[in-house]
């Protein structure tokens, strides 16, 4: 496998390029490092490569917030400016006046 560069950072707001979410990113794996179950799970004709970085994200849609895991490939950036809802992001981020997420003095993402 041949390791990219991440094309998104920590802090900021993106959203998913067919499912309709977004989200704040909180961690970055270089390759797919979630479970074969997992990612089997996804339906063969839009399951991403796993050679390719994978974001965590505090998530919302319109009915909830949550913890996702997306590929680069499904990711694009959001520039709507509206705050993302998901509990956690004030333990960890403080939003920027850009409209992105920096962490918080002291605060680590888990």
């Amino acid at each position: 496998m041949t390791l990219r560069i991440a094309k998104f950072g920590i802090g900021q707001v993106v959203k998913h390029r067919v499912y309709p979410f977004r989200g704040v990113i909180f961690d970055v794996d270089p390759v797919f490092a979630n479970t074969e179950e997992w990612w089997r799970a996804i339906p063969a004709e839009i399951r991403p490569t796993k050679d390719q970085p994978f974001y965590h994200l505090y998530a919302e849609n319109a009915d909830s917030q949550y913890i996702a895991y997306v590929s680069e490939q499904n990711l694009l950036p959001d520039d709507s400016g509206e705050p993302v809802r998901h509990p956690r992001i004030s333990e960890t981020f403080e939003r920027t006046a850009e409209g992105g997420y920096r962490f918080r003095a002291g605060a680590l993402a888990s």
